[in-house]
């Protein structure tokens, strides 16, 4: 069986290279002895219901909307997520997938796909830097999740949704200090990098969730050794400019 990395609409919603979470799930999949092939679906396209992860990227306001159109004409992401697929949304593709999202000068607002209960309306002042996030895993230990946020709206959860992880530097979500949402079979985040090349855990956990299954570390000692030492000058990099900041105030 050749498991579906599917991207979803990149030429609305790609515009960070999110295109990247993608590339590396299928080669911890492929490294891993799993087949995996990657899928990319624009609109017009049928978005294939027997997708192991769907990854929705980000991008600019009036792509969100016809993403949005497209997603709710052609159903497919939402059979697959039923027959038991998973969702990683990231910034923009993150915010569609709430009830609502706002847009433009005039805060317009327009309706999501209903996938996580969560609403976005736009801050105060854009949320652009380094962002670190500490992460609660499934078995109780902590990660951090490092990447890049560049947004302009401010997600609020609603009961149903919970947060991905709690902000050590940068903005999230906004006022309530996290950053993203899980429910169902949605996980959700702001950050680019893309965020999946930076957090080789967070890659497994997607792929663990949607497989069903525990996954071994990856049997690439180079590849590991690789992901530790860059995530790590990261880490030491944005605490740093945040230790910086602070002092100066």
């Amino acid at each position: 069986m050749t498991h579906k990395i599917v991207v979803v609409y990149q030429s609305l919603l790609g515009i960070y290279g999110d295109r990247g979470n993608a590339m590396v799930l299928v080669k911890r999949l492929v490294w891993r002895g799993i087949d995996a092939e990657l899928i990319m679906v624009e609109p017009g396209d049928p978005v294939p219901d027997d997708g192991l992860i769907y990854l929705l990227g980000g991008g600019e306001d009036w792509a969100q909307i016809a993403a949005v159109k497209a997603l709710e004409e052609d159903r497919g992401l939402h059979r697959g997520l039923d027959a038991g697929g998973v969702l990683f949304a990231v910034c923009a593709g993150y915010q569609l997938c709430g009830h609502s999202f706002t847009v433009g000068d005039n805060d317009e607002v327009f309706a999501g796909l209903g996938l996580l209960d969560v609403e976005t309306r736009r801050g105060d002042q854009r949320a652009v830097g380094e962002i670190l996030t500490q992460w609660t895993k499934p078995d109780g230990s902590m990660s951090l999740i490092t990447g890049f946020e560049n947004h302009g709206g401010f997600t609020e959860l609603g009961s149903d949704a919970t947060p991905l992880a709690k902000v050590v530097v940068g903005v999230g979500n906004g006022s309530d200090g996290f950053d993203g949402a899980l429910q169902d079979q949605v996980v959700a985040a702001y950050p680019h990098g893309p965020i999946l090349p930076r957090n080789p855990e967070l890659a497994d956990y997607l792929l663990e969730r949607a497989l069903g299954v525990q996954l071994d570390r990856l049997p690439r000692p180079d590849v590991n050794a690789e992901h530790d030492q860059l995530r790590a000058e990261r880490i030491r990099i944005v605490r740093t400019t945040k230790n910086r900041a602070e002092q100066t105030r």
